[in-house]
């Protein structure tokens, strides 16, 4: 039944709703959105969706407008309301109190003959057939239309300050999201140690570099550039191919075609090449010289994945 409800929202868009798109946009102000029940709650996700996105918005309930937080409300701020039947007795105290300090209204509500809608500059028509409640009075289905309402809302509005994932990082720092928009490799390899041999370093020093760094791996150095890695498992198959390695040099048992990334690279985009060639640590460099490693481990620990 939401689902259906939802579907049939299209067909209510009107040429309000595009107005009222271009009225926050072109608003100097903030957006204040307010409701009264159920319809507060979705009014409280509507704000930290369109804050998030770009469009600095402020809840604010109707109840505690009308006793004292109308003061919440500036001069050029825009107010959206959300209301199932528009009729609600705080709504109608609410309403002209707005309107007599001239500030621009939406409506999202279910009924266009209501108080609110007639007293609104644009209606945006949130009207739903049945309450999925069995007894159809729960708010199920009218709350699920205002949160979509206001989900289109803030899209077009993204769309239109042309918001990229790089905005959207600077307001989602933390988290998973953040991350995988803003952590780059050297984040996380400037804190790790930068195991490297010579090619001509014994396989003993080798080994010793790689216990003493605890990344499980070495770059092979020359003149300040990559130019092979050791693992621990070039090491084991080593181990099980040859019973004296005195004379070999890590040069014998380099990878010649070690996986490396720049340290300005994203991390999301380290993780990828990890899990596409199946490795756990790749090679950093910069400018052309060894920079150190980055490990899947600290990827995890960063909570990218």
């Amino acid at each position: 039944m939401e689902s259906r409800s939802i579907s049939n929202l299209s067909q209510l868009i009107t040429a309000d709703f595009a107005e009222a798109v271009k009225l926050i946009y072109n608003s100097k102000g903030r957006v204040i959105i307010t409701g009264i029940g159920k319809s507060a709650i979705i009014a409280s996700k509507i704000v930290a969706t369109l804050n998030s996105t770009g469009t600095p918005s402020v809840f604010m309930h109707a109840a505690d407008a009308i006793h004292g937080d109308l003061g919440l409300i500036l001069k050029d701020d825009v107010v959206i309301c959300l209301s199932k039947s528009g009729n609600s007795p705080e709504i109608k105290v609410l309403i002209p109190l707005i309107k007599n300090a001239h500030n621009r209204i939406i409506a999202i509500t279910g009924n266009t003959t209501s108080f609110l809608s007639k007293n609104s500059d644009y209606v945006l028509n949130a009207f739903v057939e049945k309450e999925a409640c069995p007894n159809n009075l729960a708010p199920t289905t009218s709350t699920t239309a205002q949160m979509v309402m206001g989900d289109a809302l803030a899209v077009c509005l993204l769309k239109l300050r042309g918001f990229s994932s790089k905005d959207f990082a600077k307001y989602h720092p933390g988290g998973t999201l953040g991350k995988k928009l803003y952590l780059r490799v050297q984040d996380i390899s400037t804190t790790n140690e930068k195991p490297n041999v010579s090619p001509d370093a014994s396989i003993k020093d080798v080994i010793v570099e790689i216990s003493k760094k605890m990344l499980g791996v070495t770059a092979v150095v020359e003149n300040g550039s990559i130019i092979g890695i050791i693992t621990d498992g070039d090491l084991r198959r080593m181990l099980s191919s040859v019973d004296d390695f005195s004379s070999l040099t890590a040069r014998d048992i380099m990878g010649k075609t070690p996986k490396v990334i720049n340290a300005t690279a994203m991390a999301i985009d380290a993780l990828e090449i990890m899990e596409n060639n199946d490795i756990s640590q790749l090679l950093v460099e910069e400018d052309g010289h060894y920079a150190g490693v980055v490990h899947l481990h600290q990827i995890i620990k960063e909570g990218i994945i």
